[in-house]
């Protein structure tokens, strides 16, 4: 089957999910709206959306007949799942004893037609020495048992997001110089792969199993956009049972080119019935 999405919008029962990290949410309306239309995308996960749970754009999501659940920050951080139709038992954070006000704007859950959604926005982690690269890398630990409590609810699972992660080479434009990034380092390349031997299927690769496409391109270097160098730390992590009924996966880099966009662009996964 063509996994192409343009090309998939008149199949029958197909559930679009996809993910985006907005680096503020109400400076990218203008890409995000007309996006959800034209793809008719049935769940879209949000990341960074960087504003107070009352000052979310609740309108503009109703007025194109989306339902929207959010946990946000000020200035920083904040997640969101906009819905076509309602969600049921919404929660935040990592559900442990350790889980604070951050992490309840780093971590939205609920259920979607049957699916168990899993939107997260992990630490960056900022540099090796840093303490905040080990909180990184126990954040993953973190998640790693909230998947696990999740899985028992014998739902399928699609864990998203900007996971902060290239997991391969393939993943990141210069990998020999960039070895000791907090986005590359082997450290955290293995905790991603930790989360993936839990039970998850890493979904672009099923697609596209060796092709160096990215999600996002760093604004301090406009150039590295036209020349195609990124990075792939944008995920779509499903359980083998979705995995069964996905028919495609894509990175839509479109979006990427407009006026004012985001740092990151769009992933798109399809489910058959």
């Amino acid at each position: 089957m063509d996994t192409d999405p343009k090309k998939t919008e008149n199949i029958e029962n197909i559930t679009k999910i996809a993910t985006f990290n907005t680096n503020s949410i109400r400076s990218r309306l203008h890409i995000i709206l007309p996006w959800l239309i034209e793809k008719n995308v049935d769940a879209l996960c949000l990341q960074e959306i960087k504003v107070e749970n009352k000052n979310f754009p609740l309108s503009e999501f109703e007025n194109i007949g989306y339902k929207a659940y959010f946990s946000g920050m000020k200035s920083y951080n904040g997640v969101a799942i906009i819905a076509k139709e309602a969600m049921e038992d919404i929660r935040v954070g990592l559900e442990d004893q350790e889980n604070s006000p951050e992490d309840s704007a780093r971590l939205i859950s609920g259920i979607y037609k049957g699916i168990q959604i899993i939107n997260c926005y992990v630490p960056q982690g900022k540099e090796i020495e840093n303490p905040s690269y080990q909180y990184k890398l126990n954040w993953f630990t973190r998640l790693g048992a909230l998947l696990n409590a999740k899985f028992k609810n014998n739902l399928p699972v699609l864990l998203c997001g900007d996971l902060n992660v290239a997991p391969e080479w393939e993943d990141v434009y210069e990998p020999e110089k960039l070895a000791d990034h907090v986005c590359f380092h082997i450290d955290v390349r293995n905790a991603f792969k930790s989360i993936i031997e839990l039970g998850l299927i890493d979904l672009f690769r099923k697609f596209h199993p060796n092709e160096k496409q990215y999600t996002f391109f760093d604004y301090r270097t406009p150039w590295l956009l036209k020349k195609n160098k990124g990075w792939r730390i944008d995920h779509i992590l499903v359980t083998p049972e979705l995995a069964e009924k996905s028919i495609f996966c894509e990175i839509d880099m479109e979006p990427r080119f407009k006026e004012k966009p985001s740092d990151h662009t769009f992933l798109v996964g399809g489910f058959g019935g």
